[in-house]
């Protein structure tokens, strides 16, 4: 039976001409709905009945690089909406990602060029004479191409984004050294794991090679870069977020694939600065500087950046790209030539740069939404719950007179959240959890409380990883963890986290938070995530914002109140239960 495309007045979305999308999120076909506009839609707000999504230039030419073209986005819209569309809509539709592939950068007798196709020159000429593309273009080459210096292919594609017009970029790449790597007899590679590699790589080919990869935590994104290695056959460097996740891509990349221990080396602190065929290293390390490097107005001094500049990495991949520090851009800016992967839950940036990461990782290749992950079994089926408390008496007065920012930690530290937390493990008792929070204070009191081993950034790392080892051997069933904790966890028996504060209104924390507890488990076993909030307080608005990219997966949360959890009816806890 063919798909329904004229508007319905019983259909869940309401399309505006201003391109926001609001969907109802009580329809019977509301999930559907979700699903068709995730490709090329954000969500911006989430009350509880009626969710708002925002289509912007960005989120079409991601999905037009992803292959959606502006004919099937007006078809999915026109399929669930109540309403016609707005003519001006479908317009803008049309024309956004009809922007995508017009400016193209290639490599003509190795000269990196900007072009267009016959018929569009007067777009080249209009974009070349943008005050901030100018600059950056060398001689014309004909009517239809401008030369480029092979130094500004980064910062010619962000400065043309910037302007309203993307690049495709089928330049190709310089070749790095040879590195003969394949995967290990017996790794099992899931399907969708496989096509993101294929969809990132796309068979060597000039438009393959560089872009990101959205799968959620848990889904295993590590073997995703583990094939796409596969895949180039050359030297490659991993970047990560912490020693803790440098260290798991090395026990991946030695028990999955057929590297030996002298090709894989991690590059670090209290450590020889070795550089292998395959280096590790963080971002932390990356950008560090060197002491009293110039005064105020001087350009800062970065001791390892070079690292990815003086090698000949046929790859670069970026762990968490969605975390990416801003020196790194800009030296990715500059190294164009070499591919690039980007792994990642989500592209949401809390510093609004996701546009840098399009044009210099390279436009989203593949995501798989969460819910089809867990409908298939590949990561657990999760339950989030806010829990929600109220100050105490005695700490009511305190939160009126402080200042806007001491008023958010007074209310998310409060003691009060000591005993619910107690009250959720006793509930529980069987599950392996962890216990994550932002301030250390109130994470080594109820460490404490507990008697539970705390992990922060002062731990030292051989010790986190033998409380990891406990954890994961089931000689710990507790982990209190600070923010330390956010990523690369390869703790996949934890199946229960209680999030106790956070960083203000993360909404990629919430998400990377929630991973923790995603791996899947036995038959039968689920996740549960619960999240501290207090009442009439500043932590309400910034929770509401942190759920904001769950919500956009089709998570919602169960609203609780704490009152419950201390003084539990039998109705309540096998409600729970």
């Amino acid at each position: 039976m063919a798909l329904v495309t004229r508007p319905d007045p019983a259909n869940p979305l309401i399309v505006h001409a201003d391109r926001t999308v609001v969907l109802e999120t009580f329809h019977p076909r509301s999930e559907a709905a979700r699903v068709a506009i995730a490709p090329f839609a954000e969500l911006e707000r989430s009350p509880e009945h009626l969710h708002t999504y925002r289509i912007t230039p960005l989120s079409l030419w991601n999905a037009a690089s992803a292959g959606h073209d502006g004919p099937a986005i007006v078809d999915a819209l026109r399929r669930y909406s109540k309403f016609p569309l707005p003519p001006s809509l479908e317009v803008d539709v049309a024309e956004l990602t009809g922007r995508w592939g017009r400016l193209r950068m290639t490599s003509v007798d190795d000269e990196l060029r900007l072009g267009v196709a016959e018929g569009d020159e007067p777009l080249l000429v209009q974009v070349a004479r943008h005050e901030q593309v100018a600059p950056l273009l060398g001689p014309a080459r004909g009517p239809r191409a401008f030369a480029i210096v092979l130094g500004n292919r980064g910062v010619l594609k962000q400065a043309l984004l910037s302007v309203g017009w993307p690049v495709q970029d089928v330049a190709g790449y310089r070749d790095g050294a040879s590195l003969p790597l394949s995967l290990a007899l017996g790794v099992d590679v899931r399907g969708y794991q496989a096509e993101a590699a294929d969809a990132f790589y796309q068979g060597g080919s000039a438009a393959g090679g560089s872009g990101v990869v959205v799968l959620p935590p848990g889904s295993g994104k590590t073997i995703v870069g583990l094939v796409a290695m596969a895949r180039v056959r050359q030297r490659t460097l991993v970047l990560t977020t912490s020693r803790t996740s440098a260290s798991q891509w090395r026990r991946e990349l030695l028990a999955k694939t057929t590297l030996t221990p002298d090709q894989v080396a991690e590059y670090g602190p209290n450590r020889r600065k070795e550089i292998a065929p395959v280096t590790l290293c963080t971002y932390q390390m990356l950008t560090t500087r060197a002491r009293g490097a110039g005064g105020a107005d001087a350009e800062p001094s970065y001791l390892h950046l070079d690292l990815m500049r003086q090698h000949d990495w046929g790859l670069i991949v970026y762990d968490e790209v969605h975390l990416l520090p801003a020196p790194v851009f800009r030296l990715t800016a500059e190294i164009q030539a070499r591919r690039r992967l980007g792994l990642t839950a989500t592209l949401v940036r809390e510093d609004g740069r996701e546009g840098d990461v399009f044009s210099l990782i390279g436009p989203k290749r593949y995501d798989r939404p969460w819910r089809e992950l867990e409908r298939d079994g590949w990561i657990a089926v999760a339950d989030c719950c806010e829990v929600r408390l109220r100050l105490p008496e005695g700490e009511r007065m305190d939160y009126a007179l402080a200042e806007p920012r001491a008023r958010y930690r007074l209310a998310a530290t409060t003691v009060a959240k000591d005993a619910v937390v107690r009250a959720i493990l006793a509930l529980h008792a069987d599950a392996p959890a962890l216990v994550i929070g932002q301030y250390l204070d109130q994470l080594e009191r109820i460490a404490a409380d507990l008697g539970a081993p705390l992990i922060q950034g002062d731990t030292p790392q051989p010790q986190r990883e033998r409380l990891f080892d406990d954890f994961r051997s089931g000689r710990l069933t507790r982990l209190v963890l600070s923010k330390v904790g956010n990523f690369a966890l390869d703790l996949p028996d934890a199946a229960l986290l209680v999030q106790v504060s956070g960083a203000f209104g993360s909404r990629q924390e919430e998400a990377q938070r929630l991973g923790r507890v995603l791996r899947p488990k036995a038959r039968g076993v689920g996740a549960t995530f619960y999240t501290l909030v207090t009442r009439e307080t500043d932590e309400e608005t910034f929770a509401h914002h942190r759920q904001r990219f769950l919500t956009e997966q089709g998570y919602s949360y169960r609203i609780m109140d704490a009152a419950e959890w201390l003084q539990p009816s039998p109705r309540h806890s096998a409600h729970l239960n």
